[in-house]
């Protein structure tokens, strides 16, 4: 399938929609962009489309912080386990059924978009880090490998570190990154990755960077609380629906 045809306008629509969640709220581009996809596509072809597009928007976000060092030294046991974990677990979203991977991403998605409009958070200590974080590790690896979403529960782990606010965004920048590169090399290995979806993705990390500028903006404008609001109950709706559909 090639993004050069008349459903290019959809395709680039939803990665500029997901661009503009990232640019807001400074994570949401894969999530978004998972769940829309897989209404027109089997997971795995969703998750190729969308590798490029994650990897180089969080590498821009990881990069432009300057904690770089202090956190891969602080977060590496739960990046390796992100890591293997998802490399391993790759396999199942590259061989499931269309069917079982769509309701297994739209569970993940109300998860997530559960415990963000509930506001669920949790206050992890040092001492809990050194066994929580390898478990929160192992099993965010094997959601990404049978959803392709990187959220659960690497996102409410991460924000429960008590990590300055910068310090978080680029936690959740590299932890994405890790599990993009993790995810391409799972589904090239079980061979998933195309030579031809390597190039629909590089085509949508033109749409998806635009996102993230208007997003930037949207930001400066409103309130990103009330952003957050609508876009977990967007996000459920949508999540509901995957669910539904894949009955």
């Amino acid at each position: 399938m090639s993004l050069i045809n008349c459903t290019a306008a959809y395709f680039a629509l939803i990665f500029l929609l997901a661009g503009v969640a990232k640019g807001v709220v400074g994570l949401g581009l894969p999530t978004v962009a998972m769940g829309l996809l897989s209404l027109r596509m089997p997971p795995a072809e969703a998750a190729a489309l969308l590798l490029l597009p994650s990897f180089i928007t969080n590498v821009w976000q990881f990069a432009e912080g300057a904690h770089f060092g202090t956190l891969v030294r602080r977060l590496w046991p739960t990046l390796l386990t992100i890591f293997i974990s998802t490399f391993i677990a790759a396999g199942i979203i590259a061989s499931t059924k269309s069917a079982v991977a769509i309701a297994a991403l739209g569970g993940a998605l109300l998860l997530y978009a559960a415990a963000g409009l509930l506001n669920f958070h949790i206050n992890v200590s040092l001492q809990a880090q050194r066994w929580a974080g390898p478990i929160v590790g192992v099993v965010t690896g094997f959601i990404t490998g049978v959803t392709g979403t990187f959220v659960v529960p690497a996102v409410p782990y991460f924000a429960g570190l008590g990590l300055a606010r910068d310090e978080l965004v680029q936690a959740l920048g590299l932890s994405f990154t890790v599990s993009t590169v993790a995810l391409s090399l799972g589904l090239w290995w079980h061979e998933a990755l195309t030579l031809q979806s390597v190039a629909n993705s590089a085509i949508a990390v033109v749409p998806a960077l635009l996102g993230m500028m208007i997003g930037g903006g949207i930001r400066r404008r409103i309130s990103p609380a009330r952003f957050r609001r609508w876009f977990f109950i967007g996000l459920g709706l949508l999540a509901i629906h995957l669910i539904h559909g894949a009955m």
